[in-house]
């Protein structure tokens, strides 16, 4: 356990910072879930509002850190191919 007053304080800013990480990175998974449901459904209106709500969500994520930038994109555009697809 952490011994110096700017240890201990230290361990609780790391506590308030993984909570909130956590539930960041819980509603941009939950987003993300939306669109994959509403694409196993086959509807292309209701995957496409999904992923309209779920793109700022996951690039929010993406500039808080959660995840790397790169990766925030790649998944946008995956999602985005799968609602494409639906039209074919």
């Amino acid at each position: 356990m952490a011994n110096t007053v700017s240890a201990k304080k230290m361990t609780r800013k790391i506590a308030k910072r993984t909570a909130v990480n956590r539930s960041r990175r819980s509603r941009m998974r939950t987003f993300v879930r939306k669109v994959e449901e509403a694409i196993a459904g086959g509807d292309q209106n209701t995957a496409l509002t999904a992923l309209r709500a779920a793109e700022p969500e996951i690039m929010r994520a993406a500039q808080h850190g959660i995840v790397h930038k790169n990766n925030a994109s790649r998944k946008v555009s995956r999602l985005a191919a799968r609602v494409k697809a639906l039209a074919a």
